[in-house]
Formats: C-alpha cells, sequence, structure tokens
C-alpha cells in the first residue's frame, strides 16, 4: 500500500473514512481492453458498475457483447452514448433496444463525445432524453468538467457547461429520473471540492461521481491528461515529472481520494457521493487498487 502524506490536520481521514468512499466506486473499459481479461470477478466486488467507453469506430456489436459479458458475470454495465457517433434517433433506440434486450443493461453514461463534428442529426445529450429513447432506464448518468471543457466553452470559461446541467437539472425535477454527474478525471482535491460545492450554490443537485486516474506510469497519465484536456490540477503530474526520484515510480491517486473521503466524512451532505475510475494504467492495477484501499 502506498504511503499517504497528508498536508493538513483537517486532511486525515476518519477511520473508515475512505473505505466508505470507496464503497459503490465503478470504473471504466473498453471493448478491446476488456477482451483482454478473462474473468473480472476475481478483480471486481459483486455488483461494481463497469462503464463501457464507446469510442468513435467502436462497432455497436462488440458495446453490446461486452455489456452482455460483464452482466453475466454479474456486474452492471453502463454504456456510453455518445449523441454525436449516432445518425439519428432511430438509430439511437436501435442501439438502445439491442442493450435492453441482448444484454439486460438499464442504465447508461450520455454525452455529447468526442468528435466536434455530428455523424448525424444529434449533438447534445438533452436531445437524446428527449427522444424518449430512454424510457424505463433505471438510471441515467451525465457529464461533468470540474476543470471545464475547451470543446464546449472554447473561451475557457464555463457559462455552456453550467447551462447545460442547468437543463439537465431540470429535467431530473421534474421526472422520477435517478441521475448523477459523473466527472472528467483531475488530479487535485481543492478544485473538485470548490467545483461541487459551486454547483450546489447554483441549484445542481445531482449527485457528482467524481473521475480520478487510476495507478500509472507517471508518462502515461501525462500523455491521456493531455488529450484529454485536464485542466490546472494537470500541474500536480507535471510537478512529480521534475523530481527524479518520482519520476519512475507508479502514480496512484491515493493522496487525492483520501482528502476527499476526509471532507466527505466532515461533510456529508457535500455532493461528491462516488468515485469513478478511470484505468488508465490498466484495469488490473485499478482494481487491486480499489480492493487494496476498500479494506477497512
Amino acid at each position: 500500500m502506498a504511503l499517504l502524506t497528508f498536508r493538513r490536520d483537517r486532511d486525515l481521514p476518519e477511520p473508515g473514512a475512505l473505505p466508505a468512499f470507496l464503497a459503490g466506486a465503478s470504473i471504466e473499459v473498453m471493448p478491446r481492453t476488456a477482451a483482454a481479461i478473462e474473468d473480472f470477478r476475481p478483480l471486481l466486488p459483486p455488483g461494481t458498475r463497469v462503464y463501457i467507453a464507446h469510442i468513435e469506430g467502436t462497432p455497436i456489436d462488440e458495446m453490446v457483447a461486452t455489456a452482455r459479458r460483464l452482466s453475466d458475470e454479474g456486474f452492471e454495465p453502463m454504456p456510453h452514448i455518445p449523441a454525436r457517433i449516432i445518425r439519428d434517433a432511430d438509430q439511437l433506440r436501435g442501439w438502445i433496444a439491442r442493450y435492453k434486450g441482448e444484454a439486460g443493461v438499464t442504465q447508461a453514461l450520455l454525452l455529447g463525445g468526442g468528435p466536434r463534428k455530428p455523424l448525424g442529426s444529434l449533438d447534445a445529450t438533452m436531445q437524446m432524453i428527449e427522444t424518449g429513447a430512454f424510457n424505463g432506464f433505471a438510471r441515467l448518468h451525465v457529464a461533468g468538467h470540474p476543470e471545464g471543457s475547451r470543446d464546449i466553452d472554447p473561451d475557457g470559461g464555463d457559462r455552456a457547461v453550467m447551462a447545460a446541467l442547468r437543463l439537465k437539472q431540470d429535467f431530473a425535477n421534474r421526472t422520477d429520473a435517478d441521475m448523477a454527474i459523473v466527472t472528467q478525471f483531475a488530479f487535485e482535491a481543492a478544485p473538485l471540492i470548490a467545483w461541487a460545492d459551486r454547483l450546489a450554490a447554483e441549484g445542481i443537485t445531482l449527485p457528482v461521481h467524481i473521475g480520478v486516474a487510476g495507478p500509472g506510469k507517471l508518462q502515461t497519465l501525462l500523455k491521456f491528461a493531455i488529450s484529454c484536456g485536464v485542466g490546472p490540477s494537470l500541474k500536480v503530474l507535471q510537478k512529480r515529472a521534475k523530481d527524479v526520484t518520482k519520476l519512475l515510480l507508479p502514480f496512484e491517486p491515493t493522496e487525492l481520494v483520501a482528502e476527499l473521503a476526509a471532507h466527505k466524512a466532515a461533510n456529508p451532505a457535500f455532493g461528491i457521493e462516488a468515485l469513478h475510475i478511470f484505468p488508465l494504467g490498466g484495469i488490473k492495477p485499478a482494481a487491486a487498487w480499489l480492493a487494496d484501499h476498500s479494506k477497512g
């Protein structure tokens, strides 16, 4: 287990705070990375929510097969549904019918998606919701960007990001939809805490599932962080990269998660309710880290 370094007494988690915060943590896979895992059952707790990233060009057959395999092994598959790679509402309904009928999927992460130019007529999460394709789903998650998104707000602000979240909050308020926000990964606790508090102040009360990068080589995490547009918290990795004593050591999210756990324990109403792990350094190291730090 990695040693923790805390900067302030108030960062110290209460006994059991870290395992409690990790309860219900989710993880993410792609069909090709999932195919390299013979069996997820020795790696993850039963019932773990496993997001399935839908990268542009991945056939829907592979997505559905991965969801079915995860469901058969006792997990809760949550496929990404990216609006901009879907041709139209009919194709969306066809995908959802397959997920439900062939894999028993009842939850999904809805997002705009990576491509800037939509493949067809769909461009945003709310457009997909308004098709009615997800009626009857048990849970819908939407994307959050604690450090902003240049794709959505090219000026570097967060006006469009916040406006989109308000629309989703309004939908949750007027329906019985069970919704949450799952975020892009970041590397520093203080900005995440401030962002979650700001959401609450803005009347956005959807629970937050905060994204963190699982253990991995520093160079690997830097590459993913830059390509994914991670914001100011990238400086945590850049500072570490300048320390030759740490350059070759795997980076773990332990300190970041422990700070969030301590804050949650001290503020039970705090909006971050769960952790979502991006296994950038591999599924097995991420699952091992989760198992190790979930122990009471």
